[in-house]
C-alpha cells in the first residue's frame, strides 16, 4: 500500500493524538505528521506551508471542540488561505449533534465527518480514498 506523505492532526486531546499516531504507524498510513493543539496554532503554522506549496499535508484530521480557536473557526480561516493544492479535511469529533453534521456541509473543504474513535480499518479506508 502506498503511504500518504504528510498527515496533520489538529486536536487538543493528548490521548487522542497519541493513539492516532500509534494507529497511523500500525496502518503504515503516512511518512510523517504535523500535530497542532488548536486551530490558531494550526493556522499560524500551516499558512506559510500552504502558500509556499512545500511539505503540504495531504490530509487534516480536525477536531471541532478545542480551546483558543475551535474547528469551526479554523475552517473559516483555512478557506481564506490560497493553497497550491487541495488538502483533504476529515472532521474527527466526539459530537453526535446533527446540527454539526449539517453545518459541515457548508464547507467544501470538508470531505467527511468521522465520530471518534478512529481505528486502523478507518485509516486504511481514508488512505485508499486519498491515493486512488
Amino acid at each position: 500500500m502506498k503511504k500518504i506523505d504528510v498527515a496533520c492532526i489538529i486536536d487538543d486531546d493528548p490521548i487522542f493524538i497519541y493513539s492516532v499516531k500509534k494507529l497511523m504507524k500500525l496502518a503504515n498510513f503516512c511518512e510523517s505528521f504535523m500535530i497542532f493543539n488548536n486551530g490558531q496554532e494550526a493556522i499560524n503554522n500551516l499558512t506559510p506551508i500552504l502558500e509556499s506549496g512545500e511539505n503540504m499535508p495531504n490530509v487534516i484530521l480536525l477536531d471541532l471542540n478545542m480551546p483558543i480557536m475551535d474547528g469551526w473557526e479554523f475552517l473559516d480561516e483555512f478557506t481564506k488561505i490560497k493553497a497550491h493544492k487541495e488538502v483533504v479535511i476529515y472532521v474527527v469529533s466526539s459530537s453526535i449533534d446533527p446540527q454539526d453534521k449539517n453545518r459541515l456541509k457548508t464547507y467544501e473543504a470538508v470531505s467527511k465527518f468521522i465520530i471518534k474513535p478512529i481505528n486502523v480499518e478507518l485509516l486504511a479506508k481514508i488512505s485508499e480514498e486519498l491515493i486512488a
